[in-house]
């Protein structure tokens, strides 16, 4: 997993002779105890420790929840009440569960936040990235086959409009729909199909996770002002100082975690999911998760229904090709003025796109929607490009260690090209 060579040392017969048939725990001491990470790593680097975490608690309590879980159309309801009810800390496992989707997509905005305001997608790292987008990719998959799985209202009718999305694609759009029904409607077909898939989609989320790790082993570690590690003293192990930094970062998100499961379990969730599923009545404002609603706005946002389709999923893997739309020879954020400004104006888009994905279609919504769906486009496809050939960025630090002493972008004695040319090397 690493190219590092491990320094990791058999100290009972029986581990010298397991090293030497299955060097696992040489490659884990390789990987996560000696290996070099940059000094200079802030709490946003704290975050991929956090998901990891993430994904094994959902894995673990949606492998018990199955358990109970019964996936037909006629008991699927009564089984979620049953688990609430009759089985013993069920209602803890169901609300770790529910909330822990909400909390993994939390924490995934934030890693993916952070890679973007410091150019954690430029060379060497591009497949590191793509990788992340897949990941991204399949978590939502996952999520949405998971709120399916209730059978209440709007899971019912959740799962009708989404997938009656898939007819909008020319000649094979119909044969798709017919093929998730597993009929002409949501019926037990679908939600046998659905069950499958959720319960299968966590696995290849965690094998791709480990090539993400993988990936990030090889080139090693971006850091908050994109300069390389150059020598010994710009980097320190990762335990214990990673690990320490993501343990009290585990633990402050594990605290709110706690909160919502404890205190406001339901927050998050929608009242008519409460109600079991009548395709005979169709609830007032269908809603998704909240972590899809920024793109549901940019579904809605386009009045034609293939366009909005096609917008919707460009949103999504347009962060893919982010290492090529980006010209600029400087990573980190920190060192682009610009750049600094406009990524926090994306965030506020990216908010406002949610907050109107949860209102109604209708009237300056749907204006605003359209607004600010033509800015998250021309974020990636006009600004980043521009601002790499336009912006001016400010003197880079000749090394980490220099800008952990606080010297960055003084006494570098290299023109601003110099001080960046560095960065597309590592």
């Amino acid at each position: 997993m690493s190219d590092h060579p491990t320094t990791y040392v058999p100290q009972s017969a029986l581990a010298k002779w397991f090293e030497s048939r299955l060097p696992v725990m040489g490659l884990l001491h390789s990987s996560f105890v000696a290996f070099p990470v940059p000094r200079n790593l802030n709490y946003f680097w704290t975050f991929g420790a956090v998901l990891f975490f993430m994904l094994i608690s959902q894995i673990v309590t949606g492998i018990v929840l199955a358990m109970h879980y019964t996936p037909h159309a006629d008991y699927a309801f009564q089984s979620v009440e049953h688990i609430m009810r009759d089985v013993n800390y069920g209602w803890l496992l169901r609300y770790l569960h529910a909330n822990g989707a909400s909390m993994f997509f939390v924490a995934v905005y934030i890693h993916i936040f952070r890679g973007l305001y410091y150019g954690s997608y430029k060379a060497p790292r591009e497949v590191l990235w793509i990788l992340g987008v897949i990941i991204l990719l399949l978590m939502m998959a996952t999520a949405f086959m998971g709120y399916v799985l209730p059978w209440g209202q709007m899971s019912f009718w959740g799962a009708t409009v989404i997938t009656n999305l898939f007819s909008a694609i020319p000649v094979v759009g119909e044969g798709i729909v017919h093929f998730l029904w597993g009929g002409f409607s949501v019926g037990n077909p679908t939600l046998n199909r659905f069950f499958s898939l959720h319960y299968l989609l966590p696995f290849m989320i965690l094998g791709v996770a480990m090539l993400h790790v993988w990936a990030l082993h090889v080139p090693g570690n971006n850091n908050p002002t994109g300069v390389p590690i150059k020598s010994g003293k710009d980097a320190v192990p990762f335990h214990p100082y990673m690990t320490v930094k993501d343990a009290f970062s585990l633990v402050l998100f594990l605290i709110l975690f706690s909160w919502f499961v404890f205190y406001m379990p339901n927050y998050l969730g929608h009242a008519d999911n409460y109600i079991p599923a009548n395709p005979s009545v169709t609830p007032a404002h269908i809603v998704p998760e909240w972590y899809f609603l920024p793109f549901y706005a940019i579904l809605r946002a386009i009045p034609d229904k293939l366009g909005g389709v096609i917008a919707m999923f460009a949103s999504i893997a347009i962060l893919a090709f982010l290492p090529w739309l980006d010209t600029s020879k400087v990573r980190s954020a920190a060192y682009r003025p610009l750049y600094r400004i406009f990524s926090w104006v994306f965030v506020l888009c990216a908010i406002g796109l949610g907050y109107l994905g949860a209102m109604p279609a209708e009237g300056g919504y749907v204006i605003a929607s359209r607004l600010l769906t033509a800015y998250y486009f021309a974020h990636f496809l006009i600004i980043i490009p521009l601002l790499g050939l336009f912006e001016t960025p400010k003197p880079l630090p000749n090394s980490i260690v220099e800008s952990v002493l606080g010297k960055a972008g003084s006494g570098s004695g290299l023109p601003t090209g110099a001080a960046a040319e560095p960065q597309t090397k590592g």
